[in-house]
């Protein structure tokens, strides 16, 4: 983690949803105001010496006095989920400054935001500003049937803006009904699992959206296995092998070479890095095609062949 620290208090703990856990962070007693929290922002969480989670803001502002994120916990976790659902008032939190690698696009028409599960916290954040600016846009959620996080407060901020779907064909459904009657100059924003980020991104295609119109943030597994490879680190002078079932940002760390880290799932781009040599199997959803020529994200991706040399 490379962003500065922030020194937090937890000023109140609510249910967004059965299993999602809402925290209202202040700052720190003598610690001055908060920074400024872009839309489709995030802080990065240290819940364990060195070990840190990202997660959604789900209320921008230009001079906030509180941040509020959501937790949604994880039986896959390893352990941050757990320990944020532990927290109660008064309890100390270490953050990073916000940083946005969802930002809405000022210049779109209208705003097609959509969310999947916990993914709606960066589109809540998302429609509280549109909402504030007089923006045009309209929020389709997919969740399952029964309670889901934040569903009173998207009903009161957007009223009939809002479109819920609760399975497969109702959301596809939505998808294809919202894309096609958009207006020309839309662009659509979507925060979800994979399944969805696709689908969007397919439906978007047939109804001749073009990709620069079509924006997405992941909520993915950790990365899995792969083909082991050498990495030089030009700058540090060291060569390290990667193995299977080893990130790349592990390997470099183990080197004993500093190296930013942050979500360790490839959504937040604190670790991205320049590639000097080599391809790359890339693997985040945070670069964009341009950027891929020649960076990665060393959390997640891998050499596409036996060897890669970084700027590192």
């Amino acid at each position: 983690m490379t962003r500065p620290a922030v020194h937090l208090r937890v000023a109140a703990v609510t249910d967004a949803a059965p299993g999602v856990r809402s925290l209202e962070l202040a700052a720190a007693p003598g610690t001055g105001p908060l920074p400024a929290a872009p839309p489709g922002g995030h802080i990065g969480v240290e819940w364990a010496p060195g070990r840190w989670n990202s997660y959604s803001l789900t209320a921008p502002s230009p001079a906030p006095d509180r941040w509020h994120v959501s937790v949604a916990r994880r039986p896959d976790s390893r352990g941050g989920s757990v320990w944020a659902h532990g927290l109660v008032p008064d309890d100390a939190v270490v953050a990073t400054t916000p940083r946005s690698s969802f930002p809405p696009v000022d210049t779109a028409r209208h705003h097609l935001l959509v969310a999947g599960g916990i993914g709606v916290t960066a589109v809540l954040s998302h429609a509280r500003w549109h909402a504030f600016w007089g923006n045009p846009f309209t929020v389709l959620t997919v969740h399952r049937p029964g309670p889901a996080p934040h569903r009173d407060e998207l009903r009161a901020l957007c009223g009939d803006r809002l479109v819920e779907a609760t399975g497969r064909v109702e959301a596809h459904a939505a998808l294809e009904r919202l894309l096609t009657t958009a207006p020309f100059g839309s662009h659509v924003h979507t925060c979800g699992p994979p399944g969805l980020i696709a689908a969007t991104a397919r439906t978007a295609r047939a109804a001749h959206w073009v990709d620069a119109r079509v924006h997405a943030e992941a909520f993915v597994p950790g990365p899995g296995p792969g083909t082991p490879f050498r990495a030089v680190l030009r700058r540090s002078g060291r060569t390290v092998e990667v193995g299977a079932r080893e990130t790349l940002l592990d390997a470099v760390h183990r080197a004993g070479v500093a190296a930013p880290a942050m979500c360790r799932r490839g959504v937040c781009g604190e670790c991205v890095t320049p590639v000097v040599d080599g391809r790359v199997e890339h693997r985040d959803t945070v670069l964009t095609a341009d950027e891929r020529a020649d960076r990665m994200a060393l959390c997640v991706s891998r050499a596409a062949g036996t060897a890669l040399e970084l700027d590192l």
